[in-house]
C-alpha cells in the first residue's frame, strides 16, 4: 500500500465541512473589507524568500522544500504568502492601480518542521496583505478584519498580542544592547541561539528553549529601543484598537519569525493549544517591496494557520457545521429515478442538503440509509408519485409524513430541516 508523504495528511468528510465554511467566512469578512482575492504559485525561485523572509531566518535555514528543476534553477514549495504577493506586486505592475490595494490569499504552504500537535509539513494559511498605506490606520483595519473574522467563528478567548520593533535604522543599537546584556550567560544558549548571535540576534529573543528565554526575559524590549516615530506610530495603533473595543497585550519580546517586518508585529495564541502555539501573525514591512527591486510601498498584514484554526474552533460553531440537517431523496423503482435526481437538483438550488439515493436500494433500506447518513427527513418519490406531481415527504425524527405538491416541496422540506436544527 503507498502510503502519503510523513507530515502531510488526508482532510476527510465531515472535517472538510470546517474547511469549507471557514474559508467561506474569510470570503465573505475579506470582501466586506474590499479585499480581494490572489491566486498565487505554490513554486517560486529560491531567491524571493532567501531575500525577503531572509538567510539566516529558521524558515531558510532548515525548512524550506529547495529543489533544482530540470534547467537546474533552484525553486522552492513556498513556506509563506506574503513575499509572493510582492512578489506578484512587482512583476504586475499593481503599484498602477488605485492604492491601497487589499488583497487576500488561501492555499497551502510547506515546511520541513518537526511534527507535533497542529502542525504540518504541508499546512494552509489564509491571509490579507494590505499595500500602500504607511498609517497606523492601515494597522489597526488589518486588525480589525482579524478580529471580525475570528468573531465570526465563534471566538471570544483568543490573544492578539502586539509588540513594536521600531525601524531597521534602530536595530544596531539594540542588537549591540541586547549582546551586552547577554554577553555572561553566552555560553548558557542553546546551539540555534549561538548561530543566532552570529547572524541575527534578534530572533534570540523568539527562541522556544526554557533557559534561552529565561535568559532573554531580563533584556531590554526592544520596544524601548524604537525610534520616537516608530512608538508614536504603535501607541496610535493601540489607541485605535482600544476605541474599537479590540483588546490586545503587549508582548515586549515578540519579533516573528522574518526578516522583514518592522514596527507593528502581531501574533494570536489560543489557550487551548498553549501560547507557545501560534494560530496567526503578521505585522508591518514597509521595507519588502523595495527589498525586491519594486517602489517604495508600505505594506502591512496576517497570515493564519489554517490547520490549527480549524482544530480549535468553538464547539458551538463546530457542531453548527457538522450536524447541518439533510433530506435524502429515495426514488422507488425505475420510473422514478430521473424525476428522484432532478428534484435533488431543485432542491440544492434553493441551498437544501438532499442527496439521492442512486444504488436502486428498497423503501426499507432506503430509510435506513437515511439514516445512517443523518438525514432529518426523506423525500419519497415513486411512480405514483410522479404522475400525480407530488411527493411524500416523511420527519424521520417523528415518524410522521405528508404529500406535499411538487411546487411546495422545497418550502415544505426547509421548514421541516429548520425544526430539525432548533431541536438539536
Amino acid at each position: 500500500m503507498i502510503r502519503k508523504v510523513k507530515g502531510t495528511r488526508d482532510i476527510l468528510p465531515p472535517e472538510t465541512r470546517l474547511w469549507v465554511a471557514v474559508e467561506a467566512a474569510a470570503h465573505r469578512v475579506f470582501a466586506g473589507f474590499g479585499y480581494d482575492e490572489v491566486r498565487l504559485p505554490v513554486m517560486e525561485p529560491t531567491e524571493l524568500f532567501v531575500r525577503s523572509v531572509g538567510e539566516d531566518t529558521d524558515i531558510v535555514a532548515k525548512e524550506m522544500y529547495t529543489f533544482p528543476d530540470r534547467k537546474g534553477r533552484s525553486l522552492t514549495l513556498r513556506p509563506e504568502g506574503t513575499a509572493g504577493v510582492a512578489r506578484a506586486f512587482i512583476e504586475n505592475g499593481l503599484g498602477q492601480s488605485p492604492q491601497p490595494l487589499r488583497l487576500s490569499y488561501l492555499g497551502p504552504m510547506f515546511r520541513y518542521e518537526k511534527m507535533q500537535r497542529g502542525r504540518f509539513r504541508q499546512f494552509a494559511q489564509i491571509g490579507i496583505e494590505l499595500l500602500g498605506a504607511a498609517t497606523p490606520q492601515a494597522d489597526i483595519e488589518v486588525l480589525l478584519v482579524l478580529h471580525t473574522f475570528l468573531s465570526e467563528l465563534g471566538f471570544a478567548d483568543l490573544v492578539i498580542l502586539l509588540n513594536n520593533l521600531g525601524d531597521p535604522e534602530d536595530r544596531a543599537a539594540y542588537v549591540a544592547r541586547l549582546k551586552t546584556e547577554l554577553e555572561g550567560h553566552r555560553s548558557e544558549l542553546c546551539a540555534d541561539c549561538e548561530r543566532r548571535w552570529q547572524t541575527n540576534p534578534l530572533r534570540l529573543l523568539d527562541c522556544k528553549v526554557e533557559r534561552c528565554r529565561e535568559l532573554v526575559a531580563d533584556t531590554t524590549p526592544v520596544a524601548e529601543m524604537a525610534s520616537s516615530e516608530a512608538k508614536t506610530h504603535v501607541a496610535a495603533v493601540e489607541e485605535g484598537l482600544a476605541a474599537l473595543a479590540i483588546p490586545v497585550r503587549r508582548a515586549p519580546r515578540l519579533v516573528r519569525g522574518l526578516d522583514y517586518y518592522l514596527r507593528t508585529v502581531f501574533e494570536v495564541v489560543s489557550p487551548e493549544l498553549g501560547e507557545d502555539t501560534v494560530i496567526c501573525g503578521g505585522g508591518r514591512y514597509d521595507r519588502l517591496v523595495t527589498d525586491l527591486g519594486g517602489p517604495e510601498v508600505p505594506g502591512i498584514g496576517f497570515a493564519i494557520g489554517e490547520d490549527r484554526l480549524v482544530e480549535v474552533l468553538p464547539p458551538p460553531y463546530r457542531r453548527r457545521v457538522l450536524e447541518r440537517p439533510l433530506a435524502a431523496v429515495l426514488p422507488i423503482g425505475a420510473a422514478a429515478a430521473a424525476p428522484a435526481l432532478a428534484l435533488t437538483r431543485q432542491l440544492a438550488l434553493v441551498g437544501i442538503t438532499a442527496p439521492c439515493e442512486v444504488t436502486g436500494r428498497s423503501l426499507k433500506a432506503g430509510l435506513k440509509w437515511a439514516g445512517k447518513i443523518g438525514a432529518a427527513a426523506a423525500v419519497i418519490l415513486g411512480e405514483r408519485e410522479v404522475e400525480a406531481g407530488v411527493a411524500v415527504v416523511r420527519d424521520l425524527a417523528r415518524g410522521e409524513q405528508s404529500e406535499v405538491p411538487a411546487g411546495e416541496l422545497a418550502a415544505h422540506v426547509a421548514r421541516l430541516l429548520r425544526g430539525s436544527e432548533s431541536d438539536s
